[in-house]
């Protein structure tokens, strides 16, 4: 450490870097809590392997507002151990007679031309993939499902071909389609058999018959819709108000896709009835006009949520943008997955960007600076605190604790008789202007002064680490070490260095401080 301390004086005089301040946040979402699929296709399909995930790439630069970018951008995606669907569905025997194609699909193609890897397209500011044909079997384990698996998001620089931003969300799918596994019906033989007034030979596609919104067909106006059919024939099914009830069909027992914060909060949980009301009222709502897939539950109603968190008008939640043009998915999570849910891969990306799982709500996870102006649903960004941080004479490992409104040295600092400098593990030390968080600096005062800085609690934090060592700077609350969340496990190879006239180990990341650190590899840590 004492060699690292001799490279960094000299380094502070021969070194000038204006490398870029801008920084990128990449946020996906599935459109749905739960794809659902038929493992067997032979004699009956409800839904093909048929996936959908949404991305938004947000750009920051110091001192202006979030632009939500795709110019420029492309976005790769992948399932990390699931990169194939052949053998753990035969889909792709029957799909050519399923859905009346021209040809066979290619395998582990799905219907939209789509595979298990790829590249996202653009539509408006956001990046879309439709029709993703994944299975809920890893490649690793064909027998047990795995619904919950994750989607890998790649943000890269068109031009120079540098990956911007990186995220993991779920992609959600289930096999459990329970017309057997329930135990309601004997074989999907029988269930094809009990329509007496035609001959069905298999594979039949219930949607070539029954209108379905979901895959677009129209079906045959006299045997009505499929979700009619469905409500309408089981609504003998007890207890009427269960979400064990809607398991029987809905996945299900084991997947149970209704895993959100209102389905499992411990004060007042919902149950799938509480929105869409018995099977009884869902039949005789479409027999009204309702139009099932289109018409759903609303946020905004007067019974749930009210106006402030009201959807687009005549749009269903997730097609509803709101604040600076971000779909409400981005920050909220899917329908039925509304954040936190119960299952961890659904919290990972707000973990990493906010520290903590649930909506994102820290507004500094886009702004450079905090907003003056109200933000979604009319909440205000918070409320102002000020940090004292004590500095000593000459050298002083310093971070920005708070959210601060005016984050250039001259500001924060003014008493320093040094440029800042930051160090990066490629570049060197660097010299910024502009302190972010997250973010440790090194600062030259002439007295042993106190400094104060104004602005917003910044009570949790997630940083990036890169190979090598990281001066990384501190929250505005103190953090344990042995409370530090690696992701991925086990990449810091050092302790935590403190410095105040010769380094020091720390057991406790402190308000203002910054701290050095070694990692193996790039990686977050969340300090909570």
């Amino acid at each position: 450490m004492h060699s690292h301390l001799r490279v960094l004086f000299i380094a502070m005089f021969l070194i000038s870097c204006t490398a870029s301040a801008q920084e990128y946040v990449l946020l996906g979402w599935n459109d749905l809590g739960m794809h659902c699929s038929n493992k067997d296709f032979s004699k009956m399909a409800v839904l093909p392997p048929y996936n959908t995930v949404t991305a938004q790439l947000i750009k920051k630069m110091p001192g202006q507002l979030p632009q939500i970018v795709t110019g420029g951008y492309t976005v790769a995606y992948s399932i990390p151990g699931n990169t194939y669907s052949v053998g753990k569905t035969n889909f792709w025997e029957y799909a050519q007679q399923l859905f009346g194609l021209s040809q066979p699909l290619p395998a582990n193609i799905g219907l939209t031309g789509k595979g298990l890897m790829g590249t996202m397209d653009t539509s408006g500011n956001n990046f879309y993939a439709v029709g993703i044909p994944n299975t809920p079997f890893s490649d690793d384990d064909l027998v047990n499902e795995k619904p919950y698996q994750l989607f890998h998001l790649v943000a890269i620089n068109s031009t120079s071909g540098d990956t911007v931003a990186i995220t993991d969300v779920v992609i959600p799918v289930s096999n459990e389609i329970g017309c057997v596994q329930s135990g309601c019906h004997s074989s999907e033989q029988s269930i094809l058999n009990g329509h007496e007034d035609t001959t069905l030979s298999p594979p039949v596609l219930c949607a070539s018959c029954h209108a379905s919104n979901a895959l677009g067909t129209i079906g045959n106006p006299e045997a009505k819709s499929l979700s009619f059919r469905i409500h309408d024939k089981h609504q003998f099914i007890t207890p009427t108000g269960s979400v064990a009830t809607c398991y029987k069909c809905h996945p299900g027992p084991n997947t149970q896709c209704l895993r959100d914060v209102m389905g499992k909060n411990q004060t007042n949980p919902l149950a799938c009835q509480t929105c869409h009301g018995t099977m009884s009222q869902v039949a005789l709502s479409i027999n009204a006009g309702r139009r099932p897939w289109l018409d759903e539950p609303k946020c905004g109603n007067s019974t749930c949520h009210g106006s402030t968190y009201a959807e687009e008008a005549n749009k269903l939640y997730r097609m509803s943008r709101g604040h600076g043009g971000l779909f409400c998915s981005a920050c909220h999570g899917s329908p039925h997955a509304i954040l936190p849910t119960v299952q961890p891969n659904d919290n990972l990306q707000s973990i990493r960007l906010q520290g903590f799982a649930g909506p994102l709500s820290d507004c500094m996870v886009c702004h450079t600076t905090p907003p003056t102006m109200a933000g979604p649903h009319g909440q205000a960004f918070g409320n102002q605190v000020i940090a004292h941080l004590a500095v000593s004479q000459a050298w002083n490992m310093i971070s920005i604790p708070i959210t601060v409104a005016d984050p250039r040295k001259s500001s924060l600092f003014p008493t320093s008789i040094s440029e800042a400098y930051t160090f990066s593990s490629t570049s060197g030390y660097i010299h910024r202007d502009t302190l972010l968080n997250q973010w440790g600096y090194w600062l030259k005062f002439p007295t042993v002064q106190n400094v104060d800085i104004t602005g917003v609690t910044r009570a949790h934090d997630t940083l990036t680490v890169y190979p090598g060592w990281n001066m990384i700077g501190s929250t505005s609350s103190p953090v344990s070490v042995p409370s530090i969340i690696q992701i991925p496990s086990g990449i810091i190879a050092s302790s935590y260095f403190s410095y105040s006239g010769a380094y020091g180990i720390a057991d406790t990341l402190k308000p203002g401080i910054a701290y050095w650190v070694k990692a193996t590899q790039t990686g977050k840590l969340i300090l909570r």
